[in-house]
Protein backbone atom coordinates (compact mmCIF):
# COMPACT_ATOMS: atom_id res chain seq x y z
CA UNK A 1 0.00 0.00 0.00
CA UNK A 2 1.13 3.54 -0.73
CA UNK A 3 0.82 6.13 2.06
CA UNK A 4 -0.35 9.57 0.89
CA UNK A 5 -0.11 12.59 3.22
CA UNK A 6 -3.52 13.60 4.52
CA UNK A 7 -4.69 16.64 6.47
CA UNK A 8 -8.15 17.65 7.60
CA UNK A 9 -8.51 21.38 8.17
CA UNK A 10 -11.38 23.43 9.56
CA UNK A 11 -11.38 26.53 7.34
CA UNK A 12 -12.85 29.91 8.30
CA UNK A 13 -12.99 28.53 11.82
CA UNK A 14 -12.82 30.11 15.26
CA UNK A 15 -11.54 26.78 16.63
CA UNK A 16 -11.83 23.03 16.11
CA UNK A 17 -15.27 21.75 15.05
CA UNK A 18 -16.32 25.12 13.58
CA UNK A 19 -15.97 26.48 10.06
CA UNK A 20 -15.87 24.13 7.08
CA UNK A 21 -13.78 20.94 7.11
CA UNK A 22 -11.75 20.11 4.01
CA UNK A 23 -9.27 17.34 3.26
CA UNK A 24 -5.92 18.44 1.84
CA UNK A 25 -3.77 15.88 0.04
CA UNK A 26 -0.42 17.18 -1.28
CA UNK A 27 0.80 14.86 -4.07
CA UNK A 28 4.02 14.52 -6.04
CA UNK A 29 2.01 13.90 -9.22
CA UNK A 30 -1.64 13.62 -10.19
CA UNK A 31 -3.45 10.37 -9.56
CA UNK A 32 -6.01 9.13 -12.07
CA UNK A 33 -9.18 11.20 -11.98
CA UNK A 34 -11.29 8.24 -10.93
CA UNK A 35 -8.92 7.54 -8.03
CA UNK A 36 -9.09 11.13 -6.77
CA UNK A 37 -12.87 11.01 -7.07
CA UNK A 38 -12.96 7.77 -5.09
CA UNK A 39 -10.72 9.28 -2.40
CA UNK A 40 -13.02 12.31 -2.14
CA UNK A 41 -16.02 10.00 -1.78
CA UNK A 42 -14.16 8.00 0.90
CA UNK A 43 -13.30 11.20 2.78
CA UNK A 44 -16.98 12.20 2.60
CA UNK A 45 -16.24 15.87 3.24
CA UNK A 46 -17.69 18.67 1.17
CA UNK A 47 -14.33 19.03 -0.59
CA UNK A 48 -10.99 17.28 -0.94
CA UNK A 49 -8.18 19.46 -2.29
CA UNK A 50 -5.38 17.77 -4.25
CA UNK A 51 -2.18 19.66 -5.06
CA UNK A 52 0.99 18.99 -7.03
CA UNK A 53 4.03 21.27 -7.40
CA UNK A 54 3.43 23.56 -10.37
CA UNK A 55 5.70 23.90 -13.38
CA UNK A 56 4.29 27.39 -14.07
CA UNK A 57 6.33 30.51 -13.30
CA UNK A 58 3.30 32.26 -11.79
CA UNK A 59 2.17 29.45 -9.44
CA UNK A 60 3.62 27.37 -6.63
CA UNK A 61 1.11 24.50 -6.85
CA UNK A 62 -1.56 23.20 -9.20
CA UNK A 63 -4.81 22.63 -7.31
CA UNK A 64 -7.96 20.62 -8.00
CA UNK A 65 -11.10 20.14 -5.89
CA UNK A 66 -13.45 17.15 -5.65
CA UNK A 67 -16.73 16.82 -3.78
CA UNK A 68 -17.90 13.29 -2.90
CA UNK A 69 -19.77 13.32 -6.23
CA UNK A 70 -17.77 15.37 -8.76
CA UNK A 71 -14.86 17.68 -9.55
CA UNK A 72 -15.74 21.38 -9.28
CA UNK A 73 -14.23 24.47 -10.97
CA UNK A 74 -13.84 26.49 -7.77
CA UNK A 75 -13.80 25.87 -4.03
CA UNK A 76 -12.83 28.65 -1.67
CA UNK A 77 -12.64 26.94 1.70
CA UNK A 78 -10.56 24.01 0.39
CA UNK A 79 -8.15 26.50 -1.24
CA UNK A 80 -7.94 28.25 2.13
CA UNK A 81 -7.28 24.90 3.83
CA UNK A 82 -4.58 23.98 1.31
CA UNK A 83 -2.88 27.32 1.89
CA UNK A 84 -2.99 26.76 5.64
CA UNK A 85 -1.05 23.51 5.17
CA UNK A 86 1.36 24.57 2.40
CA UNK A 87 2.16 28.25 2.90
CA UNK A 88 5.69 28.91 4.17
CA UNK A 89 6.31 32.53 3.18
CA UNK A 90 4.12 35.60 2.90
CA UNK A 91 1.96 34.18 0.10
CA UNK A 92 1.17 31.06 -1.89
CA UNK A 93 -0.16 30.85 -5.47
CA UNK A 94 -2.36 28.08 -6.85
CA UNK A 95 -3.01 27.38 -10.52
CA UNK A 96 -6.63 26.23 -10.89
CA UNK A 97 -9.52 25.96 -13.32
CA UNK A 98 -10.54 29.41 -12.07
CA UNK A 99 -7.16 31.01 -12.74
CA UNK A 100 -4.37 31.86 -10.31
CA UNK A 101 -5.64 32.03 -6.73
CA UNK A 102 -3.41 33.70 -4.15
CA UNK A 103 -3.52 33.38 -0.37
CA UNK A 104 -1.45 35.79 1.75
CA UNK A 105 -0.55 36.13 5.40
CA UNK A 106 -1.94 39.15 7.26
CA UNK A 107 -0.64 38.90 10.82
CA UNK A 108 -2.50 35.90 12.32
CA UNK A 109 -5.05 35.79 9.49
CA UNK A 110 -4.94 34.36 5.99
CA UNK A 111 -6.50 36.33 3.13
CA UNK A 112 -7.57 34.63 -0.08
CA UNK A 113 -8.22 36.34 -3.41
CA UNK A 114 -11.04 34.94 -5.58
CA UNK A 115 -12.62 36.21 -8.82
CA UNK A 116 -15.78 38.21 -8.17
CA UNK A 117 -19.01 36.71 -9.54
CA UNK A 118 -21.73 39.00 -10.88
CA UNK A 119 -25.38 38.05 -10.42
CA UNK A 120 -28.44 39.53 -12.08
CA UNK A 121 -32.17 39.36 -11.29
CA UNK A 122 -33.65 36.16 -12.65
CA UNK A 123 -36.13 33.36 -12.14
CA UNK A 124 -35.54 29.76 -11.10
CA UNK A 125 -38.90 27.97 -11.32
CA UNK A 126 -39.41 25.81 -8.24
CA UNK A 127 -36.63 27.44 -6.20
CA UNK A 128 -38.89 29.01 -3.53
CA UNK A 129 -40.77 25.73 -3.06
CA UNK A 130 -37.51 23.74 -2.86
CA UNK A 131 -36.13 26.15 -0.27
CA UNK A 132 -39.40 26.26 1.63
CA UNK A 133 -39.52 30.07 1.51
CA UNK A 134 -42.11 32.58 0.46
CA UNK A 135 -41.78 34.05 -3.03
CA UNK A 136 -38.63 36.15 -2.89
CA UNK A 137 -36.20 38.15 -5.00
CA UNK A 138 -33.78 35.84 -6.85
CA UNK A 139 -30.46 36.69 -8.50
CA UNK A 140 -28.58 34.26 -10.72
CA UNK A 141 -25.22 33.57 -12.32
CA UNK A 142 -25.32 30.97 -15.09
CA UNK A 143 -21.54 30.60 -15.41
CA UNK A 144 -19.28 27.61 -14.80
CA UNK A 145 -20.78 27.24 -11.31
CA UNK A 146 -24.47 28.08 -11.83
CA UNK A 147 -25.81 29.65 -8.66
CA UNK A 148 -28.83 31.46 -7.32
CA UNK A 149 -29.09 33.96 -4.47
CA UNK A 150 -32.46 34.23 -2.72
CA UNK A 151 -32.75 37.50 -0.78
CA UNK A 152 -34.71 37.02 2.46
CA UNK A 153 -36.10 39.60 4.91
CA UNK A 154 -33.74 39.03 7.84
CA UNK A 155 -31.27 36.67 9.51
CA UNK A 156 -34.05 34.84 11.33
CA UNK A 157 -35.57 33.91 7.96
CA UNK A 158 -32.16 32.65 6.77
CA UNK A 159 -31.80 30.45 9.85
CA UNK A 160 -35.36 29.13 9.49
CA UNK A 161 -34.92 27.74 5.95
CA UNK A 162 -35.54 23.98 5.75
CA UNK A 163 -35.02 22.91 2.12
CA UNK A 164 -36.38 19.92 0.27
CA UNK A 165 -32.96 18.68 -0.83
CA UNK A 166 -34.29 16.24 -3.42
CA UNK A 167 -36.27 19.02 -5.12
CA UNK A 168 -33.33 21.40 -4.81
CA UNK A 169 -30.95 18.88 -6.43
CA UNK A 170 -33.25 18.63 -9.43
CA UNK A 171 -32.68 22.35 -10.16
CA UNK A 172 -29.02 21.55 -11.04
CA UNK A 173 -27.60 24.57 -9.25
CA UNK A 174 -24.03 24.30 -8.00
CA UNK A 175 -24.92 26.69 -5.16
CA UNK A 176 -28.32 27.72 -3.84
CA UNK A 177 -27.76 30.63 -1.46
CA UNK A 178 -30.14 32.30 0.98
CA UNK A 179 -29.01 35.61 2.44
CA UNK A 180 -30.14 38.66 4.39
CA UNK A 181 -28.71 41.54 6.37
CA UNK A 182 -27.17 40.13 9.54
CA UNK A 183 -27.83 40.79 13.21
CA UNK A 184 -24.25 40.94 14.58
CA UNK A 185 -22.38 40.66 11.25
CA UNK A 186 -23.17 42.79 8.21
CA UNK A 187 -24.68 39.86 6.30
CA UNK A 188 -25.83 36.32 6.98
CA UNK A 189 -26.19 33.40 4.58
CA UNK A 190 -26.63 29.67 4.20
CA UNK A 191 -25.54 27.61 1.18
CA UNK A 192 -27.03 24.40 -0.22
CA UNK A 193 -25.50 22.26 -2.99
CA UNK A 194 -27.21 18.85 -3.09
CA UNK A 195 -26.52 18.48 -6.82
CA UNK A 196 -22.82 18.24 -5.83
CA UNK A 197 -23.48 15.67 -3.13
CA UNK A 198 -23.56 18.24 -0.28
CA UNK A 199 -26.90 19.12 1.29
CA UNK A 200 -25.66 22.14 3.26
CA UNK A 201 -22.12 23.48 3.05
CA UNK A 202 -20.92 24.92 6.38
CA UNK A 203 -18.84 27.90 5.14
CA UNK A 204 -18.49 28.51 1.41
CA UNK A 205 -15.79 30.68 -0.14
CA UNK A 206 -17.18 30.38 -3.67
CA UNK A 207 -20.60 31.59 -2.51
CA UNK A 208 -19.00 34.71 -1.06
CA UNK A 209 -17.35 35.39 -4.41
CA UNK A 210 -20.93 36.25 -5.42
CA UNK A 211 -22.26 37.51 -2.07
CA UNK A 212 -19.54 40.12 -1.51
CA UNK A 213 -20.18 42.18 -4.68
CA UNK A 214 -23.93 41.59 -4.27
CA UNK A 215 -23.92 43.05 -0.77
CA UNK A 216 -21.24 45.70 -1.37
CA UNK A 217 -23.66 47.41 -3.75
CA UNK A 218 -26.48 47.23 -1.17
CA UNK A 219 -24.43 48.22 1.87
CA UNK A 220 -22.58 51.03 0.14
CA UNK A 221 -19.19 49.82 1.33
CA UNK A 222 -16.57 47.39 0.08
CA UNK A 223 -15.48 45.81 3.38
CA UNK A 224 -17.64 44.02 5.95
CA UNK A 225 -18.00 40.79 7.91
CA UNK A 226 -20.20 37.88 6.97
CA UNK A 227 -21.76 35.03 8.94
CA UNK A 228 -22.52 31.72 7.29
CA UNK A 229 -25.17 30.44 9.67
CA UNK A 230 -24.80 26.68 9.30
CA UNK A 231 -24.76 24.36 12.30
CA UNK A 232 -20.95 24.65 12.41
CA UNK A 233 -20.99 28.38 11.57
CA UNK A 234 -18.18 30.58 10.31
CA UNK A 235 -17.28 34.26 10.05
CA UNK A 236 -15.45 35.76 7.08
CA UNK A 237 -13.77 39.14 6.74
CA UNK A 238 -14.88 40.30 3.27
CA UNK A 239 -13.54 42.91 0.90
CA UNK A 240 -14.39 43.78 -2.70
CA UNK A 241 -11.22 44.98 -4.41
CA UNK A 242 -11.87 45.87 -8.05
CA UNK A 243 -12.87 42.56 -9.69
CA UNK A 244 -11.54 40.39 -6.86
CA UNK A 245 -13.09 39.24 -3.61
CA UNK A 246 -10.71 39.04 -0.64
CA UNK A 247 -11.80 36.66 2.11
CA UNK A 248 -9.98 36.62 5.44
CA UNK A 249 -10.18 34.16 8.29
CA UNK A 250 -8.49 31.49 10.34
CA UNK A 251 -7.96 27.75 9.90
CA UNK A 252 -7.24 24.87 12.28
CA UNK A 253 -5.63 21.50 11.47
CA UNK A 254 -7.67 18.80 13.22
CA UNK A 255 -6.30 15.59 11.65
CA UNK A 256 -2.86 14.79 10.25
CA UNK A 257 -1.78 11.41 8.94
CA UNK A 258 -1.72 9.20 5.85
CA UNK A 259 -4.28 7.87 3.42
CA UNK A 260 -3.38 4.26 2.57
CA UNK A 261 -3.98 3.58 -1.11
Amino acid sequence: MTPLPFFQVDAFASGPFTGNPAAVMPLDHWLADEVMQAIAAENNLSETAFTVPSERDDADYDLRWFTPASEVPLCGHATFAAAHILIHGERIRFSTQSGILTVSRDEAMLRMSLPAFTVAPGEIPGLADALGTESTDVFVDEGAMPLAIALLPDEAAVRAVRPDFKALAELNLSLAIVTAAGDEQAIASRVFCPSLGIDEDPVTGAAHAALVPFWAARLGRTRFTALQASRRSGILDCELRNERVILGGHAVTVIEGYFQL
